[in-house]
């Protein structure tokens, strides 16, 4: 039954996208969890005339001190060509995908071989590009983007000078501003332990223990999740209020320290004034 109401869903979304023209306005989507790769796709798509006119396929990450998907390829980190034998570096092959979207405006697009998600249809592309189409639908469903206060937009990264000294770790913020407004927020950790992966990921598996040695009311990945989601909600670090000792009491349910969250969303944002 929940299949079939899904399904429906699905079709009545694509339906309602095929019976309209397009809103002006930026729009953005993303997928709700991070693959077994550690990646997670994003779009944003900016509608003028009732034309898809430019088309970005990024991601963001749960691996340790990474920036977004396309920065982290252009500066050599991400290798399809040299280890995956690729025709074409992943974001080159992103770029190709964006262009045929732009030139046919089929959002709609079904044109797959297999159910991984491949495609001929588009010249240079080996990379599965269902996640892509499906993302572009779920954009232009959503509606565009209220705009917000800042004046660039893009992925802003800052991450911490120094390894703490106690702990080992040191903050990352990643941010994502889709038509001036705060739309992704993504707070994470480096270890200086080589063997250790990021924080989230070390929370997620159980590694990290805040509930079973700290006696923490939540793991540090779900309160990290609620920081995140009250800085989409207020939109500017400097409306959460921190305490001396760098906690805060204007988050429900967040008992661990955010300061240095909010100290590096902040170094981060400077880039989108």
């Amino acid at each position: 039954m929940k299949k079939l109401l899904i399904s429906l869903f699905c079709a009545v979304a694509v339906l309602s996208l095929g019976a309209q023209t397009l809103r002006d306005g930026k729009y953005f989507a993303q997928e709700e969890n991070f693959a077994a790769s550690g990646w997670k796709s994003q779009v944003v798509l900016e509608v003028k005339g009732g034309k898809i006119v430019s088309a970005n396929w990024n991601g963001v990450s749960n691996l340790p001190g990474v920036p977004d998907k396309k920065t982290w390829d252009r500066g050599g980190n991400y290798n399809m060509v040299k280890f995956g034998k690729a025709q074409a570096e992943w974001y080159q092959q992103a770029e190709k995908v964006e262009q045929y979207l732009v030139s046919t405006q089929d959002y709609k697009f079904n044109k797959y071989k297999d159910k991984e998600g491949h495609t001929d249809a588009i010249t240079g592309v080996s990379i599965h590009v269902s996640d892509f189409f499906g993302l572009v639908q779920k954009a232009l469903a959503a509606g565009p983007v209220a705009k917000g206060n800042y004046p660039k937009d893009g992925w802003y990264y800052a991450e911490q000078a120094d390894f703490d000294k106690n702990s080992g770790w040191k903050d990352t913020v990643l941010i994502t501003v889709v038509n001036g407004r705060i739309v992704d927020v993504l707070w994470n950790g480096i270890s200086n332990d080589k063997n250790k992966k990021s924080k989230i990921v070390e929370s997620v598996s159980g590694n990290y223990g805040m509930v079973k040695f700290g006696k923490a009311q939540a793991e540090w990945h779900e309160q990290a999740a609620r920081a995140q989601e009250a800085l989409l909600r207020a939109q500017d670090p400097a409306k959460i209020p921190v305490k001396a000792d760098g906690k805060t009491d204007a988050i429900t349910g967040v008992s661990i320290h955010v300061g240095s969250f909010l100290q590096l969303a902040t170094e981060a944002l400077k880039k989108a004034r």
